[in-house]
Formats: C-alpha cells, sequence, structure tokens
C-alpha cells in the first residue's frame, strides 16, 4: 500500500512516500480502516520534529498522522459494534495504538472512532477529530454557558475555530485574536469581538472575561491572564500551567492533554450534524504532496484545517 513514512526525526523534508508499505494488522481492539482523508495538525509536526521523542518515542519507519476518516474493512471482534462498511472518524496515531492515519489503509483502535455525522464528506470528518475534540473537551472543562465571557486565543486555526462555534452554541459572549488576514473569517464563525493581535495588545484591551481558551502559547498565554477577571479560568493546549502567573492574577490555570476517544467523537459529531458546527478546509493535498501538506500548516496563516485527501 502507499504511505506516507519517516525513518528519522526532522522536518518536512523527512517525510517519503512509499508504494510498497505493509498492510497494517487489525488485532488486539483495532479494525482496518481504509482511508479516504487524514487532516494535519501541529502535534503532527511536533511528534516527526522529535519533540516529543523521550516521552512517547516512535519505532522507525513511522508512518505519521492523527486524525483519520474513511470505511472499515475489517473489523473481527470489534469491542466497539463496528462493522465492515461504517464511515468513521477518529484517532490513529501510531503513539496511541494505531498505526499512522497517512497511508492507504490504517489499524485504528475501535475505542477512538465513531460514525461520521450524516451529509459529512470524508474530507470534512478528517478535519474533526483533534481539534475538534480539544476545543469540545476544554470549554467543557471551563463550563462556557451563555452567562460566561470567554477569549479564545489563535481563533483562526483548527482548534480555534470549532472552539469559537461551539462558545457561541453555547451561548457564551466570544472575544477572539487572530491575524490581521483571518479577522473577517474569525468573525464568520460567530466571533462577537475579534482582536488583530498584530496591532493591538490583548493586556489593556481584553479584560473581566470569566474564561481564557489559549492554542497559541508562548507570550501570548502569559498576555492572556489580564483578560481574565479574578476567579477566572485559562485553559491552555499549547503551554505548560503558569501557577506564579495564576497567583498574581487570582485565577486558575490550567493545561490540557486531549483525549480522542468515541464518547467525545460522538458529541461532537452531534454538533455537525446539527448544524451548530462547521468544518472550514484551507487546503487540500494530495498524499504526494504530503510534504507541501507540512509546510503549508507550519507557515501558520491556516485558517481552519489542512486535509490530505488519500482516495478520490
Amino acid at each position: 500500500m502507499k504511505a506516507a513514512q519517516i525513518t528519522q526525526y526532522g522536518d518536512a523534508g523527512v517525510v517519503s512516500v512509499r508504494a510498497d508499505a505493509p498492510l497494517p494488522v487489525a488485532a488486539g481492539g483495532n479494525v482496518l480502516v481504509e482511508v479516504h482523508a487524514a487532516s494535519l495538525n501541529p502535534a503532527d509536526s511536533s511528534i516527526r520534529s522529535g519533540y516529543m521523542h523521550q516521552m512517547a518515542p516512535l519505532q522507525f519507519p513511522a508512518t505519521p498522522g492523527i486524525d483519520v476518516a474513511g470505511i472499515v474493512v475489517e473489523a473481527e471482534g470489534s469491542p466497539g459494534g463496528l462493522k465492515v462498511g461504517d464511515r468513521v472518524f477518529g484517532n490513529a496515531s501510531a503513539l496511541a495504538g494505531g498505526s499512522g492515519a497517512f497511508a492507504e489503509y490504517a489499524s485504528v483502535p475501535a475505542a477512538a472512532l465513531a460514525t461520521v455525522p450524516a451529509k459529512t464528506s470524508f474530507l470534512e470528518a478528517a478535519a474533526l477529530p483533534l481539534a475538534g475534540v480539544s476545543a469540545l473537551q476544554a470549554l467543557e472543562t471551563l463550563k462556557a454557558s451563555k452567562e460566561s465571557t470567554i477569549f479564545i486565543q489563535g481563533a483562526a486555526g483548527g482548534i480555534g475555530s470549532f472552539a469559537v462555534q461551539i462558545a457561541r452554541h453555547l451561548g457564551a459572549r466570544v472575544i477572539a485574536s487572530c491575524r490581521g488576514s483571518a479577522v473577517p473569517y474569525v468573525k464568520s464563525l460567530g466571533a462577537d469581538q475579534v482582536i488583530d493581535f498584530e496591532k493591538t495588545a490583548i493586556e489593556g484591551n481584553v479584560s473581566n472575561c470569566d474564561f481564557v481558551f489559549d492554542t497559541a502559547g508562548g507570550e501570548a498565554y502569559k498576555s492572556a491572564f489580564a483578560a481574565l477577571k479574578k476567579g477566572g479560568t485559562i485553559v491552555t493546549i499549547a503551554a505548560r500551567p503558569e501557577a506564579d502567573l495564576a497567583a498574581r492574577f487570582g485565577v486558575t490555570a490550567l493545561g490540557q492533554m486531549t483525549d480522542v476517544r468515541t464518547p467525545s467523537l460522538d458529541r461532537l459529531a452531534r454538533l455537525v450534524a446539527d448544524g451548530n458546527v462547521k468544518v472550514h478546509i484551507d487546503r487540500t493535498f494530495p498524499l504526494d504532496m504530503v510534504q507541501d501538506a507540512f509546510r503549508a500548516r507550519e507557515a501558520g496563516r491556516v485558517k481552519g484545517k489542512i486535509v490530505l485527501q488519500i482516495r478520490k
């Protein structure tokens, strides 16, 4: 089968496409998925570059890719009740018991799959798992509601795009930050106020928020503490929680490790099926152009998600 693989850590140039990669095996609670689409996340770049190798080393050759969408072609003894022919989406990461999403076939834990929402394409479904579940779990942690105001950093990216929509669905007032070129896009997602972080500092211009959801990290994360009212909560998916800053501002700082499993995927699928969350695909690449897809995502000006089309 055809698969994108790496034999060492490095930049996008270490990824090559093999035409003779071995077919993965569905066993031990996994099913075999005929992959139709996969999408790229910041985590894919981190894993490929070796950022996580001490905590979770890869076994080379390794097939990258977390987000997967396709059709179940082998499901003998599936603990999740999946059957051949089911349209599914979920987490195929090699670090989570899968064989990697960037291939024509993937072995995926049944516990990390859900049924693709009705009227949703494989390209759209592939953009959902990690980013969508990350946004959903963060907002569930924060308990965002119609009585609250939330500030979302990095609102034009995959996670941020979903977070704005889910927060609006929950009735929260949404303040968002992004690059100036993405301001119209983020407004179209439903944000009540959008800050161009290239022109406007967060400190002094955003305040009295109940919650902050940070997807940016770095100095942007640190500056976001000033946006909170006392007693507020900040959740970050891109940095380590800053206990000292939390104490100084009188707030709670939390970190998030997203858990892409069937229950959260099912909740996300319902939001999509009901029309409360829509997928925005910035660009689509064929598997043979996976290096270009990585470079495009890492250029940092993506609105929504970049998706690999494995099958037409």
